[in-house]
């Protein structure tokens, strides 16, 4: 099975990821911001990845350590569950509809790092969320696992909706690129780092 386990202690955050990436889509989450965890719990099963997450973070302070560490454990988490990366269809994309709003993820799990993040939002928070998290947190899962992330929210209205429909996206792009299709790596150098 393919699992990465990752604990990391800061000052900041004291964060444990148990990641399983042929799970069945369950999820444990507790990061202590009630809307992180609502898109964490549909990450897991929308990529049908289980997913135990906890973070004890300085939340009094405001969000932004909690969402951006644990974007850095999940991250290594899934670095350490794909391991070499040979036999993966490396390449998912998803398209989803969420009401009046649309978000588009394209990403490739070759073991090269880089966000590009193109969603706007009008509200300052999504619940307790802060809406400027949402791409520190992706821009941190990407690079500690070495992705190629491009997300995008080209229109909605409904803050919830668009950032709900990005992490859906996200999971099922996600969901394809690590199917196991052979043995070999998907590249013409015959390797993928």
């Amino acid at each position: 099975m393919r699992i990465g386990e990752i604990t990391r202690k800061t000052n900041e955050t004291d964060i444990r990821v148990e990641l399983n990436l042929d799970g069945k889509g369950r999820a444990v989450i507790d990061t202590g911001i009630g809307f992180f965890d609502h898109m964490l719990t549909a990450l897991a099963v929308h990529s049908g990845f289980d997913l135990m997450l906890s973070c004890k973070g300085d939340t009094e302070v405001d969000g932004h350590h909690s969402a951006e560490d644990a974007g850095i454990a999940l991250g290594r988490a899934f670095a350490a569950a794909i391991g070499d990366r040979a036999g993966i269809a490396r390449y998912g994309s998803f398209t989803l509809p969420m009401d009046e709003s649309l978000a588009v993820c394209a990403l490739d799990v070759g073991g090269r790092s880089y966000t590009v993040f193109d969603a706007d939002f009008r509200a300052e928070r999504i619940g307790d969320l802060e809406t400027q998290l949402i791409v520190e947190f992706f821009r941190a899962f990407a690079a500690n696992a070495a992705v190629t992330l491009h997300l995008n929210a080209p229109y909605g209205e409904n803050d919830h909706h668009k950032c709900e429909a990005l992490f859906k996206a996200f999971a099922h792009a996600l969901k394809a690129a690590t199917r196991v299709e052979g043995t070999a790596p998907l590249s013409s150098k015959g390797v993928l780092t």
